[in-house]
């Protein structure tokens, strides 16, 4: 709104500072202060609210050291995550950018099914909260939403290079250029690192290289799903979910920034996406929502953000990596995410076969997901939680190495 405001007063009346507002640093840095703000001061007076509603969470006895400490600690915190992110991105970012909108959506999408699953628990007092078909058609509604955008919306464009010999690539700034509506995508640790969805089976004649661009929208609705239901399992002691995703968000506006900006793209020689450096002021404001929502959420926590804020969370890291064409570094860069999830999903394979063939279930680990696997081992929380978080730090930095190491 700001943007739009203050390029009208320049505009008209030449407004003595008011070009500023067309710097994406300048309203980036902007957005991540003021995200911040409104996490810390809007957060605290949510936990009272909440703490008067006595809207406490409900803890299940798993015999975890200092678990029934935590019974009645305000949930639903992630409305402070969405509140964080929402207001700064109304205020500085470009309303009328394509990437921003859908950005928007997502957040209020999942932030609403995140919300409806807390308000079932706390409310109606059931622990089972929002059915899981229910959670898992929303996340695939998000994902058909998103994937359709990305593949039929002329705004979403990528820049291709043309040659004299009529070869294209998007990676080299020489020649003519056109911005064109393109499925392709970045293949990381590789040189000449162009995938388009609509080559996938180009080997396999003409029908099978059409139906293969279609394969692009599961693959969207794969990745959100994901993406969002592995934050939520992250989110399970005090700061993990939190502080991963700042991580993960900061990475996020380096390559939302560097994209859009064609002097960067072109000294990286990297993909230029016109307007998705409007995306940095996104990422940022998210980054300061993880971060001022840390303020209350590190051990001993205050609040929870609840599935109002992992789902919510998950989604977003999952939608702003499709956009910036570097969703195959999802791996990489959600690393914390991923084992998580692969810790449950390798839990409860083994436990089911391991009945079947002797009788009785066993485990791989000792309690899944992977961070109360530590707990039962013995370790303290915050010391799962800061290393957690040197792991995902160092995931960050192998995943901004592909930007030359190919």
């Amino acid at each position: 709104m700001l943007y739009h405001l203050f390029t009208y007063l320049d505009r008209e009346f030449d407004l003595f500072g008011a070009g500023v507002f067309q710097y994406i640093s300048f309203r980036a840095g902007m957005a991540t202060l003021v995200s911040l703000l409104i996490a810390m001061i809007f957060g605290g007076r949510l936990i009272k609210v909440l703490q008067r509603k006595q809207v406490g969470e409900s803890i299940r006895d798993l015999g975890l050291e200092g678990q029934m400490q935590k019974k009645g600690t305000p949930t639903m915190g992630g409305l402070i995550i969405l509140m964080a992110i929402l207001v700064p991105v109304l205020l500085f970012a470009r309303l009328d950018n394509i990437y921003i909108q859908l950005m928007l959506f997502s957040t209020v999408w999942l932030g609403t099914i995140g919300f409806l699953d807390d308000y079932i628990k706390v409310f109606k007092k059931n622990k089972e909260g929002l059915a899981g078909r229910f959670k898992i058609l929303g996340q695939v509604g998000l994902g058909l939403i998103v994937g359709l955008t990305l593949y039929f919306n002329e705004d979403v464009v990528v820049r291709q290079y043309l040659f004299s010999d009529g070869s294209t690539s998007a990676v080299n700034a020489s020649g003519r250029f056109l911005d064109v509506h393109s499925m392709i995508t970045t293949i990381p640790f590789r040189k000449n690192n162009e995938l388009d969805y609509c080559n996938l089976f180009a080997f396999a004649g003409p029908l099978f290289q059409n139906w293969s661009c279609y394969l692009y929208i599961p693959f969207v609705i794969l990745v959100i799903t994901a993406v969002s239901n592995g934050a939520n399992l992250t989110d399970g002691i005090d700061g993990l979910a939190a502080g991963t995703s700042a991580i993960i968000g900061t990475t996020l506006a380096i390559f939302t920034y560097v994209s859009g900006n064609t002097i960067f793209a072109d000294y990286l020689d990297i993909m230029f996406i016109p307007n998705s450096g409007e995306l940095a002021i996104f990422c940022l404001a998210f980054v300061g929502a993880c971060v001022g929502f840390l303020w209350y959420n590190t051990y001993p926590a205050q609040v929870f953000m609840g599935d109002t804020g992992s789902l919510a969370i998950g989604g977003i890291i999952a939608v702003l990596a499709l956009i910036v064409r570097k969703e195959l570094l999802i791996p990489i860069l959600c690393g914390i995410f991923l084992v998580e999830s692969l810790s449950v999903m390798l839990q409860v394979s083994y436990f089911k076969y391991t009945r079947k063939k002797y009788g009785e279930g066993r485990r791989i680990f000792q309690m899944s997901p992977l961070h109360h696997h530590y707990q039962k081992l013995g370790y303290h929380e915050s010391k799962i939680v800061g290393r957690f978080w040197i792991v995902g730090i160092m995931l960050a930095i192998l995943t901004l190495a592909t930007l030359k190491l190919r």
